[in-house]
């Protein structure tokens, strides 16, 4: 097919294509997890920037009491949250349908700014020498890159459980006190600073060099080395991907804000870019933590 060898000739195009596709795929997933919970809820509650989607809500100036009546009318059950548990003890259903909220978010959040990676591995015929098909090894690149996301998002499925059963992480997905949103802030303030953020943000600038000491000669080595640009990867984005605990884990907004960072830091060859957002989130965690009780306990306001 024509179109096909088009792409083939230039791959970082082919990448750029399929990588936007599969972010679009997440996109679309949490979008209409947002869609189903706009007609029944105050969307607020899902955290910061969140209240603008209650423009759309044309059943806003009902009664809460309305609104619910509506909704165990003409939804089923569990619409209101696209089927995410509300209350109670998860089963495993339940965590089966966060996992995959926290894969899609990967794929809306990480996958793009994974993106000239990728793609700089599929210009190197070196790195792809004695393979008929260069698709293959480039999809089992990214693939081995997935899979530590993946393993975050089994990570992140079991912290938010934790936090919901300890009643601090609200049944929307929202931080339940300005301790832990704050505290979750200055953690990730504090790791914008370190030598470890600084190695793996360095590392995933440039990808070059690093793939050349590691000439793959199968697809398990491919694979591997996707697993270890994804571990470089997390390394240089955990603390950022964290702070959806603090602004609400359902909060696409701020899913879109982080992802863009990400992609920002990965991009710009600047370092005052990490430590710029580092100082942001210390001054935000700091400004929560001040303002909730404990805060003005101790400042005796």
């Amino acid at each position: 097919m024509p179109g096909l060898h088009a792409l083939a000739r230039r791959p970082r195009g082919a990448v750029f294509l399929a990588v936007g596709v599969a972010a679009l795929a997440g996109w679309a997933y949490l979008a209409a997890m947002v869609a189903a919970m706009v007609p029944v809820m105050d969307m607020s509650e899902l955290g910061p920037g969140m209240g603008l989607f209650n423009r759309f809500n044309i059943f806003a100036d009902l009664p809460a009491e309305a609104r619910a009546a509506l909704a165990a009318i003409c939804l089923p059950e569990g619409a209101t949250t696209f089927g995410m548990p509300v209350d109670g003890a998860w089963s495993t259903a339940d965590a089966g349908l966060v996992f995959i909220m926290w894969v899609m978010m990967a794929l809306a959040m990480m996958l793009p700014s994974a993106a000239p990676m990728i793609a700089t591995y599929s210009e190197q015929p070196r790195l792809i020498a004695g393979r008929e098909a260069r698709g293959l090894p480039v999809l089992t690149l990214a693939l081995g890159y997935l899979s530590v996301w993946i393993a975050y998002a089994v990570v992140a499925t079991a912290a938010q459980g934790g936090l919901t059963a300890l009643r601090l992480v609200s049944p929307m997905m929202a931080p339940a006190t300005l301790v832990l949103a704050g505290t979750t802030l200055i953690a990730a303030g504090i790791y914008q600073f370190t030598p470890a953020k600084l190695a793996c943000l360095m590392r995933c600038r440039r990808p070059l060099p690093f793939f050349l000491e590691r000439i793959p000669t199968d697809y398990f080595s491919v694979f591997r080395l996707g697993v270890i640009q994804g571990l470089l990867c997390l390394g240089c984005c955990w603390a950022l991907m964290t702070v959806m605990f603090a602004v609400g884990i359902m909060n696409v907004v701020w899913i879109a804000v982080l992802g863009l960072l990400m992609a920002v830091e990965k991009t710009v060859h600047a370092m005052w870019v990490p430590r710029a957002v580092g100082v942001l989130l210390l001054l935000w965690g700091t400004l929560l933590l001040a303002a909730s009780d404990a805060g003005k306990a101790i400042l005796g306001f």
